[in-house]
């Protein structure tokens, strides 16, 4: 691993590790000797990091210099942590990570104050029930709607029929009831909505439709809010 990546995972595991954390869970954390580590924080230091702490007792990152002062009201600082616990709940694996890395970033870059207001948040999320989970990799989606790629998608109906079919995929939707991935069905000619936990396979092709993903999704949308869902 390049040194400036192992600086960069180091800096990220104080942000969002319950402190103080010990200089082996931060080494564990990184990959690397107790030696390394302690060289380690002593270059974030020097780069301006204030990190309290010292071997035997544990480590606090207090002041963040990769991540500029923010400035939000509770209330502000009670969405922000609403929405990614949401996420956290609702998302997939990647995804959720995702919201707790962002979460722990944010908190990062508040005063000490606004931290405890973040870490002891009012507003908690809890699901009982939770929404088919799918059955297929949801980041692969995302990558292909980011990339506008076509994919090949093997696709169960209610009724139990299978089809094969080429989609270019446009969005994915979460609601109350399951996460639905918004496309272009070539073999329908026409925009679908089709159930991730109803997908038995997708695979990624070479097909791009660069740079028509907003313009479709723009028409999509249109549609839905003039006729409803379909």
């Amino acid at each position: 691993m390049a040194r400036s990546d192992r600086l960069l995972r180091l800096l990220q595991a104080l942000r969002s590790l319950p402190a103080p954390v010990t200089a082996a869970r931060l080494a564990d954390e990184t990959e690397v000797s107790a030696r390394t580590l302690y060289r380690d924080i002593d270059s974030l230091r020097a780069a301006g990091a204030v990190i309290d702490g010292a071997p035997g007792y544990g480590y606090r990152l207090t002041e963040d210099p990769a991540l500029p002062p923010q400035s939000f009201t509770r209330t502000e600082i009670e969405a922000l942590a609403f929405g990614l616990a949401e996420v956290g709940a609702r998302g997939d694996p990647e995804l959720a990570k995702a919201a707790e890395s962002a979460l722990s970033k944010i908190i990062a870059t508040l005063p000490e104050r606004a931290q405890q207001q973040a870490v002891h948040a009012v507003v908690k999320v809890h699901r009982f029930d939770r929404p088919p989970v799918a059955s297929i990799n949801l980041s692969m989606l995302r990558r292909a709607c980011w990339d506008e790629r076509a994919i090949d998608l093997g696709y169960g109906d209610a009724n139990g029929v299978q089809t094969q079919r080429r989609v270019l995929p446009l969005s994915i939707v979460y609601t109350d009831r399951a996460v639905v991935l918004l496309a272009f069905c070539q073999l329908r000619q026409d925009f679908r909505q089709f159930l991730t936990d109803r997908i038995l396979s997708s695979d990624l092709t070479d097909e791009t439709f660069r740079p028509r993903r907003a313009s479709l999704l723009r028409q999509y949308i249109g549609l839905l809010q003039r006729s409803g869902p379909r």
